[in-house]
């Protein structure tokens, strides 16, 4: 079979790969709900924090943060990513490319440093109770948000827009990727190595290190009331931390599936020579995606708050009266 090309016109245009019809349909149900579930779930955690006046604190600050990050991820990068990935083709032009690989580098950078904000919020409520207002005051909270904002906006139009991401290897990107009609982040050894350590690896390793710390502070805490409390107080504190736990595994581990195999294989390719195939290396590029996807199930989920503000806004009461001072805390 002779090559289908992006653009039939033009002779620099990317060869095309078309999947059967079924597949097509598929991979577009597929994706189309996690873009869905992505947008629609931090959507309404943003919507919800902003409109119940209870839920205006710092600690939903750092939630508001992280729920805009991954919403701005599922509508500007994941929809279009989406487009290309069924299509195998890009057909919104240079400049818009660029926009969206920067967005793409910038918004998951954003989301995992706003995760690893959300890891010291919650060491600082655990292990300094008595500090914590002081320390997790409004002010503080916004500096936080807006020092991971900037770094993200460094990380991902920064080196987008001056090239840095091919510092070294124009040639082999011009003579070997460069096609009309393809849209992919290609990095070398020093860029990719960087952006990692600032996207992944540092913030994860204050995630992993901090969870760890209040793990095992609560596990004390735990054995303390056990030696000092009745059975009743001992049960109960027995399920509280219970639930802790499996929270925080869930936290971690849902970090780790998603993030970890991109960005081990992100730092690792351009040192054998970009040898990692396309489609698994896409599959890696949505494997994270989906920690956007459950970031509001994981980190809304889990309070009674957003379930009786979901009811609420499904119900439509807040469209037919003032219900901003209602208290959505049940315990």
């Amino acid at each position: 079979m002779e090559p289908v090309f992006c653009f039939e016109s033009q002779n620099i245009s990317c060869v095309k790969t078309v999947y059967p019809l079924p597949i097509r349909v598929i991979l577009y149900m597929v994706l189309g709900v996690m873009v869905i579930v992505t947008v629609c779930g931090n959507l309404l955690v943003t919507v919800s924090i902003i409109y119940f006046k209870q839920l205006h604190t710092p600690t939903n600050y750092l939630l508001v943060s992280l729920a805009v990050s991954d919403f701005l991820l599922g509508f500007l990068v994941m929809l279009p990513n989406m487009i290309q990935s069924v299509e195998t083709c890009w057909y919104f032009g240079d400049i818009l490319c660029k926009v969206y690989m920067s967005s793409d580098v910038m918004l998951c950078t954003a989301s995992i440093i706003n995760l690893s904000l959300i890891s010291i919020d919650r060491y600082n409520a655990v292990i300094h109770p008595l500090l914590y207002r002081r320390k997790m005051s409004g002010h503080v909270v916004l500096l936080m948000i807006s020092f991971s904002w900037s770094v993200s906006g460094v990380v991902g139009f920064g080196q987008i827009f001056l090239r840095l991401n091919i510092l070294g290897i124009e040639d082999f990107y011009n003579n070997f990727v460069a096609c009309e009609g393809r849209c992919v982040l290609l990095q070398s050894g020093p860029s990719s190595t960087v952006s990692s350590v600032l996207s992944f690896y540092i913030p994860g390793i204050i995630m992993i290190s901090l969870y760890l710390k209040i793990f095992f502070v609560a596990k004390r805490q735990l054995l303390s009331i056990q030696n000092t409390t009745c059975m009743t107080s001992a049960r109960d504190s027995d399920k509280k931390q219970a639930k802790a736990t499996k929270t925080l595994v869930v936290i971690m581990g849902a970090f780790l599936l998603c993030w970890a195999p991109f960005f081990l294989c992100n730092i690792i390719d351009p040192f054998i020579s970009y040898s990692t195939p396309a489609a698994l290396f896409e599959t890696f590029v949505w494997l994270g995606y989906i920690n956007s996807t459950l970031n509001p199930l994981i980190y809304a989920f889990f309070y009674t708050w957003f379930r009786k503000s979901f009811c609420l806004f499904a119900s439509g009461k807040v469209f037919k009266e003032d219900m901003s001072n209602i208290s959505l805390f049940t315990d």
